[in-house]
């Protein structure tokens, strides 16, 4: 399963044949849109796994990104029996030692909102002054393709974590993530095309395109 291998033996285009349908295992749409626009390979059609029907996102055990992408990924190929992506993601703040990691999501809970999350963030930090406050979005995605095997893409983006939310964009930490790239900017003040430009999630999409290309 490789983009240069979309055309199948035997004659016929990639536009005559059925699209080769990956599920992203996750019910963010803004995970899926990211995806869609940096993965447009001819003949591919990511779908998201709500859009197949239920799904029971599994329990994130892993102690480490590349550990909880994996568990998504198998989870949805077997579910599903298609080729399955996931990625898991999070902040690493240095002065809070790597912290809130892979608990990222559920910082301030089991249920907590992005804006609970964002408020627990801004407590532990405290009055940490500015040039102590430098973090990095962190994503691992794993593919699992037809045959089971995997292919495992990672990037970073960094920055530092500023006072209050500020943009109207994006989700998660974005209001709160001052992006070393550009400068009096936070993460949720970046258009689509501009975070996938520079953002963590973006990065490790183009290492797993670039692996894709070369399979």
């Amino acid at each position: 399963m490789s983009p240069s291998s979309e055309v199948a033996d035997g004659g016929g285009t990639a536009q005559e044949q059925a699209p080769l349908r990956v599920v992203v295992a996750t019910s963010n749409r803004h995970k899926v849109e990211e995806i869609r626009a940096e993965l447009a390979f001819t003949g591919w059609e990511f779908v998201a796994a709500t859009d197949l029907g239920e799904w029971p996102e599994p329990e994130e055990t892993g102690e480490t990104f590349e550990a909880n992408a994996r568990i998504k990924a198998l989870a949805a190929r077997q579910l599903y029996g298609l080729p399955a992506l996931a990625d898991d993601s999070g902040l690493e703040v240095d002065a809070l030692d790597g912290e809130p990691g892979v608990n990222s999501r559920y910082y301030a809970g089991p249920c907590a909102t992005d804006a609970e999350n964002n408020a627990r963030l801004l407590l532990a930090l405290g009055d940490t002054p500015r040039v102590r406050r430098e973090a990095r979005f962190r994503s691992v995605i794993v593919l699992v393709r037809e045959d089971d095997s995997e292919v495992v893409a990672e990037g970073v983006c960094e920055g530092r974590i500023g006072n209050e939310p500020r943009g109207e964009h994006g989700f998660g930490y974005d209001p709160l993530f001052w992006l070393a790239a550009t400068p009096g900017r936070t993460m949720a003040e970046l258009s689509i095309a501009e975070k996938n430009a520079i953002s963590h999630r973006g990065a490790a999409l183009r290492a797993l395109r670039e692996s894709l290309e070369r399979s």
